[in-house]
């Protein structure tokens, strides 16, 4: 693996392969057509150079020359200032600040919760899949008239809070959670993100298998 001196001239990320972090990163990445090396990383067997460069050892990691970043939201956001187009944020601050918060209680209410949806503790699994289904479906109404989540707030394009969503509604057959009747416009908005060329480029080997064809 290449050292942090013979990179200093290229962007690189360190993505894990089955993480919805690191696949919401990636698709950053490939809507901005940002130039940079994808490190493919095993969670359960990190290289030793993610220690190095991150003191909580995680994926997403990215090295923009002697910048280092974590945190899959902090490092989406650099993307978005860096690399201003396409925008993938309102311009406004108070716009902005909204989208802001739906990522925060995706990640509060959601992303927090996804290790228990491959948990061996019945009840765990159970109180999952129960959270993110209902969610899920709470918040279906919203693509009935709006093509993307920003729609709720008067700006209907896409963004980094559809960046956020699109990994876990991918994920939904490994989860085996089947959403209700009710909530077919936020399955159709699923299918409308996973349409996207960015999208189609993000996925791992590992991704595309976690969703059998036709579903």
């Amino acid at each position: 693996m290449a050292t942090l001196a013979a990179r200093k001239h290229i962007m690189m990320l360190y993505a894990g392969t089955t993480d919805p972090e690191s696949h919401c990163t990636r698709i950053v990445l490939y809507e901005k057509d940002v130039e940079c090396q994808v490190v493919d990383v095993d969670v359960r067997k990190k290289p030793r150079e993610i220690g190095e460069l991150n003191p909580y050892n995680t994926v997403p990691t990215m090295v923009d020359r002697d910048l280092v970043l974590y945190d899959s939201r902090i490092i989406n956001e650099y993307l978005d200032e860096r690399l201003p187009h396409p925008p993938l944020m309102p311009v406004d601050p108070v716009s902005r600040a909204k989208a802001r918060l739906m990522q925060m209680r995706f990640e509060r209410d959601w992303y927090r919760i996804l290790p228990d949806l491959t948990s061996n503790d019945k009840k765990k699994l159970a109180n999952a899949r129960n959270t993110l289904r209902d969610g899920l479906t709470i918040i279906s109404p919203v693509f009935k008239e709006h093509q993307f989540m920003l729609g709720s707030i008067g700006m209907d394009e896409f963004s980094l809070v559809d960046c956020a969503l699109a990994p876990i509604l991918w994920r939904l057959p490994l989860y085996q959670i089947e959403l209700p009747r009710q909530a077919k416009p936020i399955l159709d908005y699923a299918e409308r993100l996973f349409a996207r060329k960015a999208f189609k480029l993000s996925l791992t080997e590992a991704e595309r298998e976690m969703r059998p064809r036709g579903k």
